[in-house]
């Protein structure tokens, strides 16, 4: 009787399905109906056969040594023993990255250069060649040359009002006809001014006024008095900006 058939007699006759032999040898359920046709060709080799068989048949309460003894005789013999260093040893050497230690010429080449660098660009940047010591003195060191001195700024052209603004004060001493316009000749006052009443008018960049009895009138432009600008029944015309007015 073959292994396979003697195999699966004994475990149908202790009532165990493949699924659970599977389930106690850890072998695979394909492999197991494999073996017990006789055929070994899953199993991976006779050494991995003899394996899976041994383990069957101790499980299933058989001689192990005698299943694996007659898988022996029928496929050859046992097999020659192996050394172990044989079989573990690896097919493939791996090459392993030796470790070099420090290159510790060329850290001190680098150092070195840093250094060299580092003092030529502290003497550019110093006030020009070393001075010489004598008898280990090291003379006053020279003053470095002051930078020469900024020409004065030109001066400033003359301040611009800060407004543009014009404002005029009139104030009639004695009834005056006034016309006032603004620098577009648009009419700003065109009647006259009772005597003892102080009036202003104020608007951008230009005033002009027109006065029927310039005698009888003060006027004040931008803060400043210019008092009477004429004589009495005189007709005066003035013009005003920004600028402080100037006296006539």
């Amino acid at each position: 009787m073959s292994i396979g058939v003697t195999l699966a007699a004994a475990r149908n006759a202790a009532g165990m399905t493949v699924a659970q032999l599977a389930g106690r040898t850890r072998i695979r359920e394909t492999v197991i109906y494999a073996i017990e046709r006789d055929d070994f060709s899953m199993c991976g080799g006779d050494f991995y056969s003899r394996g899976h068989v041994r383990n069957i048949a101790r499980t299933l309460g058989l001689d192990p040594d005698a299943i694996v003894h007659q898988f022996d005789e029928e496929h050859g013999g046992a097999p020659r023993p192996v050394r172990a260093a044989a079989v573990f040893q690896a097919e493939t050497r791996i090459k392993l990255r030796e470790r070099r230690s420090p290159n510790w010429s060329t850290a001190m080449a680098i150092a070195l250069a840093i250094v060299a660098v580092f003092g030529v660009t502290r003497v550019m940047s110093g006030s020009g060649t070393p001075v010489a010591t004598v008898d280990g003195v090291k003379p006053a060191a020279t003053p470095k040359a002051t930078a020469s001195a900024r020409p004065p700024a030109a001066s400033k052209a003359a301040a611009k009002p800060v407004s543009d603004m014009v404002t005029l004060q009139v104030k009639a001493t004695k009834p005056s006809w006034l016309e006032i316009s603004d620098s577009k000749g648009k009419q700003m006052f065109r009647g006259t001014l009772p005597a003892g009443v102080t009036s202003t008018w104020k608007t951008r960049k230009r005033m002009q006024i027109t006065i029927g009895n310039a005698g009888g009138v003060d006027l004040k432009v931008n803060g400043k008095r210019l008092g009477v600008p004429g004589k009495s029944g005189e007709l005066v015309t003035r013009s005003f900006g920004p600028e402080p007015p100037r006296s006539r």
